[in-house]
C-alpha cells in the first residue's frame, strides 16, 4: 500500500511538540495521560493484525507519545480504554495503539459482518485508521493511510473524508486551540469546573471536551451529552 502523507513525518514532529509542550506547562495532568514513548515492534505488530502500514509521520507521532502503552484494557471496558481527554479542540480521545487496533478491528468487522447497501460509501474502509473517538467509538476521526488525510465518522451518518489534509493540519488546528486558551481555563476545563464561562451551551461543551466526548464548535449540543453534564453536576 502506498503511503502518500501530505506532510513529512518532520513536520508532524513539530505539530505535536506544540502540543505536548503547552500541556506539559498548562495541563500537566492530560500531559501525565499522553504516555511514553511507542515501541518499533508494537507498532509492527499491530500493523500485522490489522492487515496494514501505517504512514510515516503516524508512526513517529506514535513512536513520541503511544497512550495507555504498557497498560491493558480492563475486562468489560469501554470499546475506547484507554484514551487521553483534553488534547483535542474538537473533544474525543486521542487514541493510543491499543486503542487504535481495538477500534480498527471493531469498525472493520462491523462494515464485513454487515456491509453497507451502498458499495461507494462503506461505513468503514480498510484504509482508515481511528486517531481519535468517544469511549463508545460512535464518533470519531480516522487518518487515511493511502492519501494521509484526516476524516471523521459518526453514527447514523456518512462518514466524511476530508476534514483536514494531513495529520500535520490536524496537530497544528489542536495546538492552535490550546494556545489560543490561557493556562487557568484549561486547568478548569481539564478538571471538570465550568465556573463563569458565559452561556450554558458553551459550559457544556467545555466540559464534553474535557470528558472524551466529540461535539461541535456552533449549533446545538446533542441531547445525550446535555444529560450527561446535567447528571455530572
Amino acid at each position: 500500500m502506498s503511503e502518500i502523507p501530505a506532510h513529512g513525518a518532520e513536520d508532524v514532529g513539530q505539530a505535536w511538540g506544540r502540543i505536548t509542550s503547552w500541556l506539559e506547562q498548562n495541563a500537566p495532568g492530560v500531559f501525565a495521560g499522553l504516555g511514553g514513548p511507542g515501541s518499533p515492534t508494537a507498532i509492527s505488530d499491530a500493523e500485522g493484525r490489522m492487515g496494514l502500514k501505517l504512514p510515516s509521520d503516524m508512526r513517529q507521532w506514535l513512536m513520541a507519545n503511544d497512550v495507555g502503552a504498557g497498560r491493558q484494557p480492563d475486562v468489560g471496558s469501554c470499546l475506547v480504554a484507554l484514551g487521553c481527554a483534553g488534547v483535542l479542540s474538537s473533544g474525543g480521545l486521542l487514541l493510543g495503539l491499543t486503542d487504535i487496533e481495538r477500534v480498527y478491528l471493531h469498525k472493520m468487522g462491523i462494515e464485513e459482518m454487515e456491509p453497507s447497501e451502498n458499495p461507494d460509501c462503506p461505513s468503514w474502509r480498510r484504509e482508515w485508521v481511528p486517531i481519535a473517538a468517544e469511549s463508545d467509538g460512535f464518533y470519531g476521526r480516522f487518518l487515511n493511510t493511502r492519501t494521509g488525510s484526516i476524516g471523521s465518522w459518526s453514527e447514523g451518518s456518512d462518514p466524511e473524508e476530508g476534514r483536514f489534509t494531513s495529520l500535520f493540519a490536524f496537530f497544528q488546528d489542536a495546538a492552535d486551540h490550546l494556545e489560543g486558551v490561557s493556562s487557568s481555563n484549561a486547568r478548569e476545563t481539564a478538571g471538570g469546573h465550568m465556573h463563569d464561562r458565559g452561556s450554558e451551551d458553551e459550559a457544556i461543551r467545555l466540559w464534553a471536551r474535557a470528558n472524551g466526548f466529540l461535539v461541535n464548535d456552533r449549533g446545538r449540543v446533542p441531547a445525550s451529552i446535555r444529560e450527561a453534564y446535567e447528571a455530572s453536576l
